[in-house]
This record gives C-alpha cells, structure tokens and sequence, in this order.
C-alpha cells in the first residue's frame, strides 16, 4: 500500500500532500479539544505498535504480501482524530528514515494509510455498533469487520489517485483488480489482527478502547441505579 516516488504525477502527489496537511491539521485540531490524559500515553503505544507490526509482511497471493495498516484499529483504541495522527507520524517516520513509501507521495500514504482507514473506517465501525450487540462481543466483531473494510476503502481510494495521475502504465482496469483482489485477502488478515488485539485490550483494561467508551459508562450508571433505587424503597 505505500506509494513510492514518481509512481503518481508530480501535481497528482501535491495536490494530495496539501489535503493531507489539512487533513492532518484538523485531526490535530479535534484531538486538542477532546483528548483525555490517559490517552496521551495511550497513543504513543498504539503509533509503536502500528510501527511494529507493519514491519512484518504475510503471504497473500502470486507472491504478493501485505501488512497490518492499522488505521481502524488505533481509531477503536485512541479515537479517529488522533488514531489519524498516530499512523500518520509512523509514516512520516518510515518515509524519512526507512524509505518506505516516497518523500513525494508521502501525503497520497497519509491520504490512504492513515485518513482514509482512521476516519473512514470509523465511521464504518460506528455503523456497525448500531446493528450488532451493546456487548464487547460486539465490538470486537465491528472492529474486525470495519478493519477488513477500512483496507478496501484504502485500495479504492489509490485506484481514484491512479485514475487522476497515474504514470504506471497499466490500465485502471488491471489496476483496480489488483489492488481491490489483493486487498481484501490483505483485508481478511487486518480484520483478524485487529479484532484479536481489541478483544485482548477490552479484556485487560476496557477503559482504555475509546471505540467501548459508551458501554464503560453504562456500567458506570448502573451501580449508581441501583443504589437510588435502593435507597427510594
């Protein structure tokens, strides 16, 4: 998924960069107004994480291979503002000091990688909260889904940046079969990963999954329910 240097136009990759920036402005903008303390640290795990495991590649298929994005899952950890700004800064690091993904197409990866699985993956997920179980269950089942999802959108929204200034040479139509084909096999394995790690969060410390928030504040009321209740009889 990450772009390298000259594989889209030069005007292409800068009209993007200056989404991105925007992007990435209003992300820190959101974040300033609404992130807790207990997240600060929150998010600098969940950026050396998503670090971590991109570095490690599985099988797909013709000898392809893919990797974690983690986009959907910081936004479940963190919040979609600042789960954006979390694979941001891991690929503005892996551009600038590992070379992985160009300096040019740096803002069409923040585009994909970061805004496009963050926020858009999140609205997925909160789509899916509605229609699956108040439980942790459920949760777990919206982030994998939604995470599963979140790479497709990625994928789509490369083949849009190809279809504006691609300099590959191959068709759209070749282009967006395999990036859509492969993906969502990628896809299959980002749903797995990420519904795993946000079940073993919720199972240890369920305070700290942003995406379970509401149901850790029902359990916060009903005691004191219960105490009223108590106390009116």
């Amino acid at each position: 998924m990450h772009i390298p240097d000259g594989f889209i136009d030069g005007g292409t990759s800068a009209a993007a960069g200056v989404v991105a920036a925007g992007g990435v402005a209003v992300c820190l903008k959101k974040a300033a107004d609404t992130m807790q303390e207990k997240q600060v640290a929150m998010a600098g795990l969940v950026s050396a994480f998503i670090f971590a495991v991109q570095m490690l590649n599985f099988p797909v298929a013709s000898g392809t291979s893919g990797h974690l994005l983690g986009g959907l899952l910081a936004a479940v950890l963190v919040g979609p503002w600042v789960g954006a700004l979390c694979v941001s800064v891991v690929l503005f690091v892996q551009a600038l000091v590992f070379a992985d993904g160009g300096i040019s197409a740096l803002g069409l990866n923040v585009i994909n990688m970061a805004l496009v699985t963050a926020l858009g993956g999140y609205l997925v997920f909160r789509g899916l909260r509605y229609v699956l179980p108040r439980t942790n269950t459920g949760v777990v089942f919206a982030s994998g889904i939604a995470a599963g999802l979140s790479v497709a959108l990625a994928s789509l929204a490369f083949t849009l940046e190809y279809a504006i200034g691609g300099t590959g040479g191959a068709s759209l139509a070749t282009v967006f079969g395999a990036m859509v084909g492969v993906h969502t096999l990628i896809g299959i394995g980002e749903g797995i990963i990420t519904a795993l790690t946000v079940g073993v969060v919720l199972a240890v410390r369920p305070d700290l999954v942003y995406g379970a928030s509401d149901l850790q504040r029902e359990l916060e009321v009903r005691p004191a329910l219960v105490t009223t209740s108590g106390g009116m009889r």
